[in-house]
């Protein structure tokens, strides 16, 4: 992600503990707050932040809070695109690991919703993982309070 004009950017990295989640939710919101979004985009964007958070913690690390997450934020104009990324585990079958209420961590009583709900409460969703490297997952939202400035 790069600055340049109509742009603007963060990057944030952490420890892998759960305690940090509400950290990084809150962080990108107030990040995100100069678009000035709806309640339920602000809700929206929070939630898939927290998921994507919650993965990299659960998932990448297997609580281990030596583990690091990153993540970037960048608004262009009226998108916001959010990369969060951890250096864990990774995915073996990332087709299974979208599927919904697939959890590989079942004794957690996890949903198994996390890449559904992030899937549609965006606007564009990607992920890309390799086994032993760790996970990436993009995401982009159009702020429609601020559409009409733009059109």
């Amino acid at each position: 992600m790069n600055e340049g004009t109509g742009t603007n950017f963060m990057n944030l990295q952490f420890a892998a503990k759960s305690e940090n989640e509400s950290f990084a939710r809150v962080t990108v919101a107030a990040f995100i707050s100069q678009l000035d979004p709806t309640m339920d985009e602000l809700s929206d964007l929070k939630t898939v932040v927290s998921e994507a958070v919650t993965n990299s913690i659960i998932h990448g690390y297997n609580n281990n809070p030596e583990g690091v997450v990153t993540i970037q934020a960048e608004i262009r104009d009226d998108m916001i695109t959010i990369i969060v990324e951890d250096r864990g585990e990774g995915i073996e079958d990332l087709d299974l690991a979208k599927q919904p209420l697939y959890t590989s961590k079942p004794e957690l009583e996890r949903s198994g919703m996390g890449f559904t709900i992030m899937e549609n409460f965006m606007d564009e969703f990607e992920v890309s993982s390799e086994p032993g490297r760790g996970t990436s997952i993009k995401m982009k939202k159009r702020i429609e309070s601020k559409k009409a400035l733009y059109n």
